[in-house]
């Protein structure tokens, strides 16, 4: 098997959304790949659709349904569990992609043997579908050989992991997950999984499409969702500091410190950015019943694990 794509549902069966995704998997140019989809306990009828979808297309479609909800992180990981792909992507519900993004991710590993591929993305307008901005996911720079300047580069900025196809060796050998019971997952999982890859290359072209939604994990901000937010930060901070270099990464390395140790500052940087700064700004620009307390308790837990976060390099840099 080529190619698995991971596809975790929850409650997206309105507005044909989950069957606009589902089309547009079914319909890339590869013979040699597998659909996984991880209903994560909808409510609604998002199941039903999947079935249709498994019996229409028995070889390409493989349904994994949860009674309890694991939220985006369980709903990967089960995937991750049942895939049999050379190569690993994901793709959230409501989005949508190019007939040959996969082809041309899988042709650019196969051209630079790369084991880690990106490319970009076009923000679609939630109202009329009307093509809209396309962004830059990951940067030249990040790419080639991944030595330590290039993976700080890359905790740095992850980017979007829907966008990227990842040698599915690597995630096996390095036992790597996503935090689950939370959204924000990726925050912690983009980071940390980029460190174990030797070798990133991009397309240059948006060949996935990004549906912005009122009630979508990044933009319907309530305090539970920053609290999420956070607790992604402390998996990640957490992962970092068990994780050990010399272990993982290249085998003439004999310098056994933890990832955490080896990229401080730019962990510490990543941490203030998603995890206060991003998400004070969120929380006082588009939350709901906004209290002092909670942004008490934001202040609180970025002095708590890095008190000295103002005198960061990065940070400073842009003061």
């Amino acid at each position: 098997m080529l190619l698995s794509i991971i596809v975790p549902v929850y409650n997206m069966a309105a507005d044909d959304k989950l069957k606009h995704c589902m089309d547009s998997l079914i319909n890339q140019n590869l013979s040699d790949y597998e659909i996984i989809a991880v209903n994560d306990a909808s409510t609604d009828e998002s199941l039903s659709i999947l079935e249709e979808y498994k019996a229409n297309y028995p070889d390409k479609v493989k349904v994994i349904t949860y009674p309890d909800n694991k939220k985006q992180g369980g709903a990967k990981n089960a995937g991750l569990d049942a895939a049999s792909g050379k190569w690993i992507g994901f793709i959230d519900s409501d989005d949508w992609i190019s007939p040959d993004m996969y082809k041309k991710l899988i042709d650019k590993a196969d051209a630079t043997g790369a084991d880690l591929v990106g490319c970009d993305y076009t923000i679609v307008d939630k109202y009329t579908f009307e093509h809209g901005q396309d962004v830059v996911n990951n940067t030249p720079d990040q790419t080639g050989i991944l030595d330590d300047e290039k993976h700080a580069k890359h905790i740095l900025r992850s980017g979007s992991m829907v966008v990227k196809i990842y040698l599915r060796s690597v995630i096996e050998d390095h036992h790597l997950r996503f935090p689950e019971h939370m959204l924000y997952e990726d925050n912690c999982a983009g980071p940390l999984w980029s460190m174990y890859f030797k070798r990133f290359e991009r397309v240059d072209e948006a060949l996935y499409y990004y549906l912005t939604l009122p009630g979508s994990t990044t933009h319907h901000v309530t305090w539970e969702r920053c609290l999420d937010r956070v607790k992604a930060g402390h998996e990640l901070l957490k992962e970092c500091k068990d994780r050990r270099t010399n272990v993982y990464i290249f085998k003439d390395m004999h310098d056994d410190i933890s990832f955490y140790d080896k990229y401080r500052n730019e962990i510490e940087y990543r941490y203030a950015e998603l995890c206060y700064s991003g998400t004070l700004f969120s929380y006082m620009y588009s939350g709901k019943n906004r209290k002092l307390k909670n942004t008490d308790y934001l202040k609180k837990d970025i002095i708590e694990h890095f008190p000295d976060f103002r005198k960061n390099p990065y940070y400073e840099s842009m003061m």
